[in-house]
């Protein structure tokens, strides 16, 4: 039966316009990944809405294309100009960087595309493995534990969030609190929806997305001025097939970081940046001379990166098709995408719809040979993709990301979300707030109450009395409580460091870091502390205007709203403790030299943040006034002459094209109906004429 479904999704994908859509993402995450600054979260994010058009089968496929070949292109600013294209790709540039300034930017490239090809069918064929030996383990699951499953995904990737469990916890909560806007399904209670028809659905996942992940990297990198790249390499093409034989005479180095990048990556929260530096370290230990070699241009330290960082994918899918606990911020988004088209991820993914499994599976294993062919074919073609200038990228950009966002519902509202979570997301990154357990709570918020329902409903409170349940739901508590015993172990000096931890987080220097250009700004002083006065703020307005809801509709809502206040309470508790023990609560910033942003003062840095924010809060006036599609061509004129310095040639001839090709997609093919304007509405025939016009 398996091999029978595995054949049938086979025949899915290659689909004549499936696969067709499989290329279009793998070109697309070809583009993303050689963009430093945006990356394949921002990627995901910034797609998820335009595949809700789509069947199942072609939304993940296109999703799974993207993502899957972002890892193989961010390669590329990594060897080619030092700059990492995104952050699971920092450990690359160590011995990448230094091979191409010494002329062996061809060799590198082509040991990665190698390494990275071999590692994205490993981690592929150990999805496909780990398949059947999952089926069985899966059925023996009912609901009581597969909210188990949900509570441990929360609690887990929460706590593991940027190093900061308690503020992984308040996201996470902040999360599933979004999640219970709008009907409640059992009673037909509204919850906060304000009187307003468009929160009776809910919040938004694709709005909420964007202004999570997309929008706050893009309002950094225009607030930045300056090009991504700043130099070009030499020629890199005639050496690749000197790296590829480098890659194939250190196969038992890539068949070893491929295995470690595979099961790293299935933990969730791990993350790819500690993915590759534990595979880097691992390696500059396994091979000869590596901890003299590594990080001087040693091959050797690039294709255990690579192998890893490809090979981690496929891990990560396992938890995430399983038992829907995502093992990053990119799996939370297609957990996302699962939940956009009908898809729940557990036992019905390895037993009725194993179909929807095995497109995933194979979709991983294509994107990749497609993706590193790509690469051999155009890589010098790709790599003046890092050239681009922000004042050029940013607006394009932006502006798709508007259209994205208002494809969720098609309501003016979808865009009013796009800037309140924008402001949000560039918070919480700004104060050193992990962003994916927000998405995570607002994905799992559903399913939460749903099982929680049922296992009340069926069980009463004997289902916290199941094996399985006592089992899944002693892992966060263990945890929580060697996190607790540590923390007032190390308030008492008396706080051991183990020898096997130390040597498995053994890496090589991570690039230099300088401190901010002068003292902590009298904003940071008030939102550092002030961000959990909010937390508090919030989670006490939930309690208190959920109370007259019937109880199955406040059950979740009130519990989460209590943990999150209660964390938020030990929060202070724990900040009490450090000041009484002499301890700096906030501490200056240190900052990467790539980093231009936070080598900045303060004072500059939120007045160009400030700026950046005003271009985009200005579209939204501007479609309130105009109209959506006229406003983005405003903006991206205005933004690329002025903000960008492009000369007016360059300008309109970019954004003419642009803007043509989204009015011919957007209004003429998908027939999109725009939000309606103040300049319409008053004259009604300016915008009958303007149609017929255009």
């Amino acid at each position: 039966m398996i091999l029978e479904q595995a054949m049938a999704a086979l025949t899915v994908i290659f689909d004549p316009m499936r696969f067709l859509i499989i290329m279009l993402g793998c070109i697309l995450g070809l583009f993303i990944g050689v963009i430093p600054g945006i990356g394949g979260l921002a990627g995901m994010a910034l797609l998820l809405p335009f595949t809700y058009t789509m069947d199942a089968y072609t939304a993940l496929a296109f999703l799974i294309g993207m993502w899957a070949v972002t890892p193989t292109a961010d390669t590329i600013p990594s060897i080619l100009i030092g700059v990492p294209g995104a952050a699971g790709s920092a450990a690359t540039v160590m011995d990448g960087y230094p091979m191409a300034r010494r002329g062996e930017a061809g060799r590198a490239l082509g040991a990665s595309y190698t390494a990275s090809l071999i590692g994205g069918i490993f981690g592929a064929l150990l999805l496909a493995i780990s398949i059947p030996i999952l089926r069985p383990f899966m059925m023996a699951f009912g609901t009581p534990e597969l909210l188990a499953l949900c509570i441990l995904g929360l609690t887990l990737v929460a706590a593991v969030s940027q190093g900061n469990m308690m503020k992984g916890l308040v996201a996470a909560c902040f999360g599933v609190v979004i999640a219970s806007v709008g009907d409640e399904a059992q009673t037909g209670e509204l919850r906060w929806t304000f009187d307003s028809i468009y929160l009776w659905e809910g919040v938004p996942l694709e709005a909420l997305v964007l202004g999570l992940f997309a929008v706050p990297e893009l309002i950094e990198l225009g607030a930045a001025r300056q090009a991504v790249a700043l130099h070009r390499s030499e020629s890199i093409v005639r050496d690749q097939f000197r790296g590829v034989m480098d890659a194939i005479r250190n196969i038992r180095l890539v068949f070893q970081s491929s295995w470690l990048g595979a099961i790293l990556g299935s933990v969730p929260g791990l993350g790819g940046p500690a993915i590759d530096w534990i595979a880097y370290g691992s390696a500059a230990k396994s091979v000869k001379g590596g901890t003299e070699t590594f990080g001087t241009g040693d091959v050797r330290g690039v294709i255990a990166c690579e192998a890893a960082n490809n090979s981690r994918e496929g891990g990560a899918l396992i938890p995430t098709l399983a038992f829907g606990i995502p093992a990053s911020a990119t799996m939370a988004i297609l957990l996302g995408a699962f939940m956009m088209h009908g898809i729940q991820p557990g036992p019905k993914l390895l037993t009725e719809q194993l179909d929807i499994t095995y497109t995933i599976v194979w979709s991983l294993m294509i994107a990749n040979i497609i993706g590193v062919l790509t690469c051999f074919a155009f890589v010098s073609q790709l790599a003046k993709l890092a050239l681009v200038p922000a004042g050029i990228l940013v607006p394009t950009v932006l502006a798709i990301v508007f259209i994205g966002a208002y494809s969720a519902t098609r309501d003016i509202g979808d865009i009013i979300v796009l800037l309140i979570f924008s402001v949000i997301g560039w918070g919480m990154k700004r104060f050193g707030w992990a962003r994916a357990p927000v998405l995570l709570g607002l994905v799992l918020g559903g399913l939460v109450e749903q099982y929680l329902f049922i296992s009340t409903s069926r069980y009463g409170s004997a289902w916290l009395q199941r094996p399985g349940v006592i089992l899944i739901l002693m892992i966060p508590v263990l945890y929580f409580a060697y996190s607790a015993v540590r923390f007032f172990l190390k308030r008492r000096g008396a706080e051991p460091v183990p020898a096997a931890v130390g040597a498995a987080v053994s890496q090589p220097a991570a690039p230099k870091q300088v401190e901010p250009a002068g003292p902590i700004s009298l904003v940071d002083r008030i939102m550092l502390p002030g961000v959990w006065l909010l937390a508090a703020l919030l989670f006490i307005t939930a309690l208190a205007t959920s109370t007259e809801w019937a109880l199955a509709a406040r059950l979740m809502p009130q519990t989460v709203s209590a943990v999150g206040l209660i964390v938020v309470i030990c929060s202070g508790i724990g900040v009490y403790m450090k000041k009484r023990a002499g301890e700096t609560i906030v501490k200056p910033r240190k900052a990467h030299e790539a980093d231009p942003l936070e080598a900045m003062p303060d004072r500059e840095l939120y007045a160009r943040i400030g700026i950046m924010f005003a271009w985009v809060f200005g579209v939204f006036f501007g479609t309130l006034l105009i109209g959506l599609l006229p406003t983005l061509f405003v903006y991206m004129v205005a933004y690329m002459r002025f903000e960008g310095r492009q000369p007016w040639l360059r300008t309109l001839i970019i954004a003419v094209v642009i803007w043509i090709a989204m009015f011919i997609l957007f209004d003429t093919l998908l027939v999109m109906p725009w939000p309606q304007s103040y300049l319409g509405d008053a004259f009604p025939t300016l915008r009958t004429m303007v149609s017929d016009i255009i």
